[in-house]
């Protein structure tokens, strides 16, 4: 019984590792035959005023702010840190286009804080 339950958590953890490692999708590097755009990056909800009851990365440009499919507000980061997301807006190079009102991200760098504000 202990061997089975010990199989069942393992198999779980794995499981769970597996989905954790597939929800960045962005590539490490650009595509060299698309333009990067640098944007202003945060958590939609508490620093670019998108709707939403947690905390999503979103991006504005343009002057207009989008939440990010292909990389997640954690992947960056404490969002809660002092230049975390939720805490200050800041500065990301970014491949991808806007579907459905979501920037669908191909690429996402995100730029070192400076000490000015972003």
């Amino acid at each position: 019984m202990k061997s089975l339950l010990f199989l069942l958590l393992t198999s779980a953890a794995t499981v769970s590792a597996a989905q954790a490692q597939t929800t960045t999708t962005t590539a490490a590097a650009p595509d060299p035959k698309k333009d990067v755009r640098v944007v202003q990056a945060a958590c939609g909800q508490c620093q670019l005023g998108l709707p939403g009851k947690s905390c999503d990365l979103a991006v504005r440009f343009d002057g207009k702010a989008y939440f990010v499919d292909g990389t997640t507000i954690d992947s960056h980061g404490d969002a809660h840190a002092k230049d975390g997301f939720c805490q200050a807006i800041r500065r990301a190079e970014v491949q991808g286009e806007v579907v459905d009102n979501r920037f669908k991200a191909t690429y996402f760098k995100l730029l070192p804080a400076t000490s000015k504000a972003e």
